[in-house]
């Protein structure tokens, strides 16, 4: 099997070298195995779960949910149903942070619209700041 440093692997899957070691030291990937020098060391299953975990994050899950969701793969323990059913969940939960990206983008504008765009330190958007 082919070997790879964890810069071909950050290429290969888009993401960055830091993050792989986070994913490692959170137990969300496993450590790799090492050359005798210290090097990481990955090959193409490595490949493959990292893309399983940059593309679970691309659809919000944490990272507790995407081990969660790992462990059932390990261990052969789910249904197509229950991942099925875990889906819409997340897809439920994405529609609630849509609802309010678009409630702050409309409150945004609004304070936008009141400003007077003029030339003084004094800004009605940074007086709508501090209030509550």
């Amino acid at each position: 099997m082919k070997t790879m440093q964890i810069g071909t692997l950050s290429d290969h899957t888009g993401v960055h070298i830091e993050t792989i070691r986070y994913y490692e030291r959170e137990s969300v990937l496993p450590k790799p195995t090492r050359t005798s020098g210290g090097r990481r060391v990955y090959d193409e299953t490595d490949v493959r779960m990292l893309n399983f975990i940059h593309k679970c994050r691309g659809f919000g899950y944490s990272l507790k949910e995407i081990v969660n969701l790992l462990e059932l793969v390990d261990t052969g323990r789910f249904t197509c149903k229950q991942i099925h059913d875990r889906t819409i969940e997340q897809a439920k939960g994405v529609s609630k942070k849509i609802k309010q990206l678009k409630t702050m983008e409309r409150e945004l504008l609004q304070m936008a619209s009141q400003c007077g765009q003029g030339n003084k330190p004094k800004c009605p958007i940074i007086d709508s700041l501090f209030l509550d």
